[in-house]
């Protein structure tokens, strides 16, 4: 469980924050604060792996606050949610180290790509001994391919925005609404899921209707 610190001074975008959060399993939102008091307070009392933090904060800047609870516990990560875009404010967060920085107003999808990928990435250094290459260039958004050839009728820009809508599912998909997601038919859909059934990076299930035949729905690995 991965326990999550909202710190907002708008109680309102909290909320939403906290909504979307809830759409994410194996994340727990411990404590909301209003201002950087309250998140120093609530950080030295309760266990946090996260803090989603605002910039600007009414009574202390973002980043003063970052640098205050990494002195306290250097464990601790964070993500930039503000609407703060000017270059010595970004590049100095950028500087002291933080998993992503996301720009109001926030898109559910693109926060949801954010605490996905920082899931993934905590969970997967607790279990290495070592890291890899690729593993780095997942981590600070790398986007060389290291793709082997796709077969013929596999399209490698189709194949990468079939990925992408698959980590956006919590709950896998079926080949009908993944053809409507990208654009292409059914038929189209299915091949690409099963190809990425054959390179091991998805699995598949039946699914079973009320009415009709039953239908596979298919989800990362």
């Amino acid at each position: 469980m991965i326990r999550v610190i909202i710190a907002e001074d708008d109680y309102r975008i909290a909320n939403i924050h906290e909504k979307f959060l809830e759409t994410i399993s194996g994340i727990e939102v411990v404590g909301k604060a209003l201002n950087g008091e309250q998140t120093l307070d609530m950080v030295s009392k309760t266990a946090t792996d996260l803090i989603l933090l605002d910039i600007y904060m009414p009574d202390m800047l973002g980043s003063d606050i970052m640098l205050e609870i990494r002195h306290r516990n250097p464990n601790i990560d964070f993500i930039m949610i503000s609407a703060a875009t000017e270059t010595k404010i970004v590049g100095n967060v950028i500087r002291n180290g933080i998993f992503d920085y996301i720009i109001k107003p926030v898109k559910m999808e693109r926060f949801i790509e954010t605490i996905k990928r920082y899931k993934n990435m905590k969970q997967q250094l607790a279990a290495k001994n070592e890291v890899d290459q690729s593993f780095l260039d997942d981590y600070f958004g790398q986007k060389l391919s290291t793709r082997e050839p796709t077969p013929k009728g596999i399209d490698p820009l189709t194949l990468e925005k079939v990925e992408g809508i698959l980590h956006q599912v919590n709950t896998g998909i079926t080949a009908e609404k993944m053809g409507s997601k990208v654009g292409a038919s059914r038929t189209t859909a299915r091949r690409y899921l099963e190809y990425l059934i054959s390179i091991n990076k998805v699995t598949a299930e039946l699914e079973y209707g009320i009415v009709g035949r039953p239908e596979r729905r298919y989800h990362l690995k």
